[in-house]
């Protein structure tokens, strides 16, 4: 990932709001260290351990986890903590500490509070997340061993490393770094995300941590991280399946001085910048996706009641999935995916394209050219710059 230029925003998706400027993602945000390190989780020897500290007593946070019933040690624990008032995550890769019972319980409890020893905070003020292969079990002393010494290590631009320390199967690193001008200044906005495998909607499969030198309150910060990840996150999907360990940090340092107060030009400011760059980073887990050859983005028109189902239909659909794989345009599984989601529609008010070139009109074929294979046929690039639209539209 490039900096300056402006190509964190590969995909033309996403279009960097006014008053953002794309920089280099390894500098943190001011009031933030953060490190990566290899400890032996991973047997590959690659980096496997993060940790991201915030040097501000007065940090505010939000956190979002997995709505699956089954979840990973790390977010049993995370859950518990001032989910609110955060001040650093601890983070391994390469083993999910799923499975493990009350041991691994134990494991993410003392990774908790070993890595809140090392930095002088209260256990409750520091999150945990883990990802990799389930089933397998953590070993305390390696992990807690890993966190003493990773301590030594923070740095203000260790956001590169700590963003290659939490990958599992991902084929690149996912991080971006923005600037965002507010009335009384400009504050920085970084993140740093993984995910590959198990991509659903309804959270995808994915860690991904957000730090900010504005300051905010919690409860605004939680309110629009709740609406970015609904707008990115939430609206992903390539194979289906909900993970057991999918969690989103989010922590403001207030370092900058410069306030976004509820309700304000700043506050939509703000939220647009976030909204966007974790939109970016949720299309690049697409594209990263294990056996990914295109993106899609599917736009569906029609009543407030309709639009979400059919998108999530549609989305799902093994078969879909299948066409745009193949490159083949079958618009006949696309409608009849939709079909299954609003079974009352009037068929006669359905039509759909594949981009610009009109392939159903009121539920029946239109005579297609050329222009829609050709661009199926074009393969994902990284941040999922080749890729196909969509458009399903209703009365």
């Amino acid at each position: 990932m490039s900096a300056a230029d402006g190509s964190f925003f590969r995909s033309r998706w996403v279009d960097p709001p006014d008053g953002v400027e794309v920089l280099e993602p390894g500098p943190l945000p001011a009031g933030f260290r953060a490190a990566g390190i290899a400890c032996g989780m991973k047997p590959s020897g690659r980096l496997d351990l993060g940790l991201l500290a915030c040097d501000s007593e007065d940090a505010a946070s939000a956190a979002l986890f997995t709505r699956n019933a089954i979840v990973a040690a790390p977010v049993e624990v995370a859950r518990t903590g001032a989910l609110g008032r955060l001040r650093a995550v601890v983070v391994n890769s390469g083993i999910a500490n799923v499975g493990d019972g009350e041991r691994g319980v134990e494991v993410a409890r003392a990774m908790v509070s070993s890595a809140a020893a090392a930095l002088g905070l209260e256990p409750q003020r520091v999150g945990v997340a883990s990802t990799g292969v389930i089933g397998v079990g953590l070993d305390r002393d390696v992990v807690v061993s890993g966190i003493e010494r990773i301590a030594g290590e923070l740095s203000p631009g260790g956001g590169k490393v700590f963003a290659e320390a939490i990958m599992t199967t991902d084929r690149w690193p996912k991080h971006g770094s923005l600037a965002v001008a507010l009335s009384a200044g400009t504050v920085r906005l970084c993140a740093q995300a993984k995910g590959a495998g198990m991509i659903s909607p309804s959270f995808a499969t994915m860690l991904c941590f957000v730090e900010t030198d504005a300051a905010i309150d919690a409860v605004t910060l939680d309110r629009l991280l709740r609406a970015a990840v609904e707008r990115s996150f939430e609206r992903t999907s390539v194979d289906g399946q909900l993970s057991t360990n999918d969690s989103v940090f989010c922590l403001a340092s207030g370092a900058a001085g410069v306030a976004v107060a509820p309700g304000t030009d700043d506050e939509l400011a703000f939220a647009a910048a976030l909204d966007a760059l974790l939109r970016q980073l949720a299309l690049e887990i697409v594209a990263d996706g294990e056996g990914a050859e295109r993106v899609a983005r599917l736009l569906v028109r029609g009543s407030i009641e309709g639009v979400d189902l059919v998108a999530r239909a549609v989305a799902n659909s093994p078969l879909v999935k299948c066409a745009l794989h193949g490159a083949d345009p079958n618009w006949g599984r696309i409608l009849a995916a939709a079909g299954q989601a609003v079974p009352d529609v009037d068929p006669a008010g359905v039509h759909l394209y594949i981009e610009d070139v009109q392939v159903a009109r009121g539920g029946s074929a239109v005579a297609l050219d050329d222009a829609a294979r050709r661009r199926l046929r074009r393969r994902r690039g990284r941040g999922g710059r080749c890729r196909c639209g969509l458009r399903l539209r209703g009365r």
